[in-house]
C-alpha cells in the first residue's frame, strides 16, 4: 500500500470514528439542554468543562501525541524499537507523577480558578460551577494517559482504538447524564465525563498489549529521547494553549452578558467545531505520521506534496461545512436543540454565534494541519510564536467588537484570529521548506469558495421554501427542510467541484472506490 493510500485509508477510519463523535456529542448537548435548558446552570456546567475540554484538546488532541509520535515514531522507523519503548515508559511515568501533583492543587485552588474564569457569576453560581469542576479534574489523569497511549498507536499507523475512545467518552456522558440527572441533578453529567474519560483510556490498552506493550516501572529523565520530547513539548503546549485560552477569554467576559450566552457561546463553538473535527482533525492525524517519516528520511519533495494534499483536501471539505452553517443557522439548531427548555430565543442566540464562529472553520482547519507539518519538521517554535501573537490579537478584537456585536462579537473575534493563524503559517512554511504547490492550492480553495457561495445561497432558498409549505411546527416538517437543503447542497458541490475538475473530488471518489473493492474482496 502506497503512502497516499495509507493516509487516505487512515483519514477514511478516522473522518467515520469523528462523525460518530460528533453525532454523540450533539446528542450529548441535546440532552443537556432538554433537561436543563440555556441558564446559569448549564452556564456553570460550560464553564467547569472548559477546564477538562481544555486538557483534553492539548494532551489528546495535540501535545503529547504531536511531541511524542516524531520521537517515538522516529524510533520505530530506525529499527530501535526497545529504545523508543523505554523512552515511552520514562514519559508515562513522569505523565503520572505530574498530573498527580496537578489534580491536587487543582482540587485546592479550584475557587480561585473559577473566579477568575467567570468573575461575572454570583456565589451560588461559583460555588455549583467549584463543584462540578472538583469531580470533572478527575477525568485529566486519564486523558494525560490517553495522550501517551495515542501517541504510541498513531505511531505504528494504528488509528481505530484511539478514534473508538472519542466515541465511548460521548457515549457515556449521555447514559450518565441522562439517566441520573433526576437524582443527581447536572452532577450526573460531571460524573458522566469522567467515565467517559476511563473508557476512552481503557479502550486503547488491547491494541497495545498485541503490539507487545513494553511498559518499564522507569524514571530516565536524563534519556536523549525524553530530552527530546521536553524541548518539543512545551511550545506546543504554549502552541495549542492560545486557541484554547481565547476561548476562556470570551468565557470571562460572556459571565457579564445575561444568563445562557455563555452556554450560547459554547454550544455554537461546538457546532463550529463539527467540520473541524470531522474533516481536519482525522486529515492532521492522518497525514502526521506520514510527514514524520518522510521528514526522517528527507524526502522533502514527497514532504511538500503530502502537506500540500493535507490543506487541499481540508480547504475542500470545510468551506461547503461553513456555507452550511451560515445559510442554515436558524433552521439547523431548531432542528438540533429547541426542544424541552431550549427556547426559540436561545435558538436565535446561538444562530447569532454561530454565524460568526464560522467564519473561522476554514481557518483554524487550515492552522490544525499546518501545526502538524510543522511538529514533523521538529520546529514547535514557530507554531507557538504565531499562536502566541494571536491571543493579543483576540483580547483586542473581543473587547472592541463586545462592544458592539454582543456576545456575536466575541465569536468574530474568535475567527478572525484562527483565519491570521493560518495565513502567518503558510507563509512561514513556504519560506521553511520551499513552494508547496500554492497555484495548485489557490485555485483548489477558489472553487471550493466559490461552489460555496452557490451552495449557500441555493441551500437558504431551498429550506426556506420548504419551511414555506410544511411550517415549522413539527420536529419532521423541520428535518425534511433542513434534510433537503443540506441534501441538495452538496449534490450541487459535488457538481460545480466536478465541473472545475477540482483534484481532491478524485482523491474522495477513489478512497470510495477502494474501500468496496476491499468490501467486496473480504
Amino acid at each position: 500500500m502506497s503512502e497516499r493510500e495509507q493516509v487516505a485509508r487512515a483519514a477514511g477510519i478516522l473522518t467515520v470514528a469523528m462523525i460518530l463523535s460528533r453525532i454523540l456529542g450533539y446528542v450529548r448537548d441535546l440532552a443537556l439542554y432538554a433537561q436543563f435548558g440555556q441558564n446559569r446552570v448549564t452556564d456553570a456546567y460550560n464553564a467547569a468543562f472548559s477546564i477538562p475540554d481544555f486538557i483534553y484538546m492539548i494532551l489528546v488532541g495535540g501535545a503529547l501525541s504531536s511531541a511524542f509520535i516524531p520521537v517515538f515514531g522516529g524510533y520505530v522507523a530506525t529499527a530501535r524499537e526497545e529504545e523508543g519503548w523505554y523512552v515511552a515508559s520514562s514519559l508515562l511515568n513522569l505523565i503520572i507523577l505530574l498530573l498527580l501533583f496537578g489534580i491536587t492543587l487543582g482540587f485546592i485552588f479550584t475557587p480561585q480558578l473559577i473566579r477568575i474564569l467567570v468573575p461575572g457569576f454570583s456565589d451560588r453560581e461559583i460555588e455549583l460551577t467549584v463543584h462540578l469542576t472538583r469531580i470533572m479534574f478527575v477525568q485529566t489523569f486519564f486523558m494525560g494517559l490517553s495522550g501517551v497511549t495515542t501517541g504510541i498507536l498513531n505511531s505504528y499507523k494504528h488509528f481505530t482504538a484511539p478514534a473508538l475512545g472519542s466515541v465511548l467518552y460521548n457515549l457515556t456522558i449521555i447514559a450518565v447524564g441522562w439517566n441520573l440527572a433526576p437524582y443527581l441533578g447536572i452532577t450526573a453529567y460531571s460524573l458522566g465525563v469522567v467515565g467517559g474519560a476511563v473508557l476512552n483510556f481503557a479502550v486503547q490498552i488491547p491494541p497495545l498489549l498485541r503490539l507487545g506493550l513494553r511498559y518499564r516501572p522507569v524514571l530516565d529523565l536524563r534519556h536523549p529521547g525524553i530530552k527530546q520530547i521536553g524541548v518539543l513539548v512545551f511550545p506546543v503546549l504554549v502552541g495549542l494553549s492560545a486557541s484554547q485560552f481565547n476561548l476562556f477569554v470570551s468565557q470571562n467576559l460572556a459571565s457579564e452578558l445575561p444568563g445562557g450566552l455563555l452556554a450560547a457561546l459554547r454550544t455554537a463553538q461546538r457546532l463550529m467545531q463539527v467540520p473541524i473535527g470531522i474533516f481536519a482533525v482525522a486529515i492532521g492525524t492522518a497525514v502526521f505520521p506520514t510527514l514524520t517519516s518522510q521528514a526522517a528520511r528527507k524526502e522533502w519533495d514527497q514532504f511538500r506534496r503530502t502537506a500540500s494534499l493535507g490543506l487541499r483536501t481540508v480547504n475542500f471539505l470545510t468551506l461547503p461545512a461553513t456555507a452550511f452553517l451560515i445559510a442554515l443557522g436558524v433552521p439547523l439548531i431548531r432542528l438540533l436543540f429547541e426542544a424541552g427548555r431550549f427556547t426559540p430565543e436561545n435558538t436565535q442566540a446561538t444562530a447569532v454565534a454561530l454565524f460568526y464562529y464560522s467564519f473561522g472553520i476554514v481557518g483554524y482547519s487550515g492552522a490544525l494541519v499546518l501545526n502538524r507539518v510543522f511538529y514533523a519538521l521538529k520546529d514547535t517554535k514557530t507554531p507557538v510564536i504565531v499562536g502566541v501573537v494571536t491571543v493579543f490579537l483576540n483580547i483586542v478584537l473581543n473587547i472592541l467588537l463586545i462592544r458592539v456585536l454582543g456576545h456575536g462579537g466575541l465569536a468574530l473575534a474568535y475567527s478572525v484570529v484562527g483565519i491570521v493563524n493560518m495565513i502567518v503559517l503558510l507563509v512561514v512554511l513556504r519560506w521553511k521548506v520551499g513552494a508547496l504547490g500554492g497555484s495548485r492550492i489557490l485555485y483548489s480553495g477558489a472553487g471550493a469558495f466559490l461552489s460555496s457561495v452557490f451552495v449557500a445561497v441555493f441551500s437558504y432558498a431551498v429550506v426556506g421554501r420548504v419551511e414555506g409549505i410544511l411550517g415549522t411546527a413539527s420536529k419532521l416538517s423541520q428535518l425534511v427542510a433542513v434534510g433537503a437543503g443540506v441534501f441538495t447542497g452538496i449534490i450541487l458541490y459535488l457538481a460545480l467541484a466536478y465541473l472545475l475538475h477540482l483534484e481532491e473530488l478524485q482523491l474522495i471518489f477513489d478512497l470510495i472506490q477502494k474501500r468496496l473493492r476491499h468490501n467486496r474482496g473480504r
